[in-house]
């Protein structure tokens, strides 16, 4: 499991892999692993979840990997003997939709070496749990993520209309309902 030491250590072995081959990167991570270095959340994780890397000052999926960052992740989980989807693109299809309005704006950028590293902060995070919890039910790890980063009704509910953008489905509706309710929101209808 990744603490936020361990995964400060293996970002600056990926940048100065890079760094050492002439590259450079800029990507962009949610999930646990970003909310883990933000100081947001305290439980270890197995991953850091890319979504998009940036190119040209434009954001493309993660997925597939460019492969000079997918050689050095491959190198350093070699050389750490750790699992090698420890960085991946798996939530890359979120780029496809449109991340929430003025995402990039309120990332939290961090350098390591040749490795540009864009968090998604909170109010992003709350987005991205709900779905998540909406996707993978009442007793996934997203429920409890979104309750440690104790959102406010507004913040729940401005969340809920971007991940109606990504899943307009009744079915998609009547579960995302249930999860506002588990937090004490009501949608009063307007999802």
């Amino acid at each position: 499991m990744l603490t936020p030491t361990i995964l400060d250590e293996l970002l600056h072995r990926v940048g100065d892999i890079l760094a050492d081959r002439g590259e450079s990167m800029e990507v962009v991570a949610i999930g646990g692993g970003s909310l883990l270095l933000l100081g947001l959340i305290k439980r270890p994780t197995r991953d850091l979840d890319l979504v998009a890397v940036v190119e040209d000052g434009k954001l493309r999926r993660a997925d597939p990997m460019p492969p000079a960052l997918k050689a050095a992740v491959d190198d350093v989980a070699r050389l750490k003997g750790i699992d090698p989807h420890w960085m991946n693109a798996a939530p890359s299809s979120l780029v496809d939709l449109g991340l929430p309005e003025g995402f990039m704006q309120r990332t939290d950028r961090r350098a390591y070496g040749a490795l540009t590293l864009y968090l998604a902060t909170r109010v992003d995070q709350i987005a991205f749990k709900l779905y998540a919890a909406v996707d993978q039910g009442p007793d996934s790890k997203h429920v409890d993520d979104l309750r440690l980063l104790a959102p406010t009704s507004a913040e729940l509910l401005d969340a809920a209309r971007w991940t109606r953008t990504h899943d307009p489905s009744p079915g998609f509706r009547e579960i995302l309902v249930q999860v506002l309710a588990h937090f004490g929101v009501d949608d009063d209808g307007r999802l």
